[in-house]
């Protein structure tokens, strides 16, 4: 193992660009406001620390958290069946559809390559605690950081996949999106330098556990954020098909392993 692996790898992730974007921004959204008040018994339960595939998974800590960004039931409109994965990337949240108009919310950090695509997709599969490996273009801009892990790294609490990864393919092929944990929860509920999809590692394994492989998945584009929150919202019906972006950059998560 290099030393200082866990370091080394998030502060790209949270301090240089990728080569997407000139620099990251932590900006909370909008629609996730910090509260000033305490947690509720039952939302530290949730994200207490926990034992998965052998490993600690440690508590997340209560100054990444609040009760807006605690995973819960909301109303919500989208068109589709029950079972339908909804990413709206510009509000930083993904809705799990529970029939009735409502869907479990879960809140994520956006990363570059989170609005790299955006259309209907299918998770053929997941992975608990997925290997990772780095891009030739990631090694190539930054040989320091991932030179050392070129040949990949095992699932755990280092890896940037965290906990769970759920791949995206479209018409057969890897569209190079993933909804995925994180090794730094600290970047839930805000934008990113790199990454698709992030999400606590306790949410991640709790949504992953609810999704059988062939869930349809729904991407939002950019501005069609908090579309289908309300009534009043429901500008038009089903979204239409967009291509991905299929290029290595667009995931700076590299390989599936």
């Amino acid at each position: 193992m290099i030393p200082s692996l866990k370091s080394r790898l998030a502060l790209p992730f949270l301090l240089l660009a990728s080569g997407l974007v000139s620099a990251c921004a932590f900006t909370p959204s909008a629609g996730v406001p910090l509260l000033p008040q305490g947690l509720s018994d039952e939302t530290r339960a949730m994200y207490a620390a926990t034992v998965d595939n052998g490993i600690e998974v440690p508590a997340i800590e209560d100054k990444y958290l609040s009760e807006e960004k605690a995973r819960q039931i909301v109303a919500y409109y989208a068109p589709y069946k029950a079972g339908t994965i909804v990413v709206d990337p510009g509000a930083k949240f993904l809705y799990h559809l529970q029939g009735d108009n409502t869907a479990m919310r879960y809140v994520v950090a956006v990363g570059a390559a989170g609005y790299g695509f955006s259309g209907e997709a299918r998770i053929p599969f997941q992975r608990d605690w997925p290997y990772w490996t780095p891009t030739q273009n990631m090694i190539k801009r930054d040989p320091e950081t991932y030179g050392p892990v070129r040949a990949g790294l095992e699932g755990g609490l280092e890896n940037p996949l965290g906990a769970r990864a759920l791949y995206l393919f479209k018409g057969g092929r890897d569209t190079l999106y993933r909804i995925h944990g994180t090794p730094s929860p600290w970047t839930v509920g805000h934008a990113t330098s790199s990454g698709c999809i992030r999400m606590f590692n306790q949410d991640v394994m709790y949504l992953a556990d609810q999704v059988p492989n062939g869930t349809k998945v729904v991407v939002l584009t950019k501005d069609q954020a908090n579309r289908w929150t309300s009534p009043d919202n429901l500008t038009g019906a089903l979204i239409p098909e967009i291509s991905a972006d299929t290029s290595a950059e667009a995931s700076p998560e590299g390989s599936t392993g």
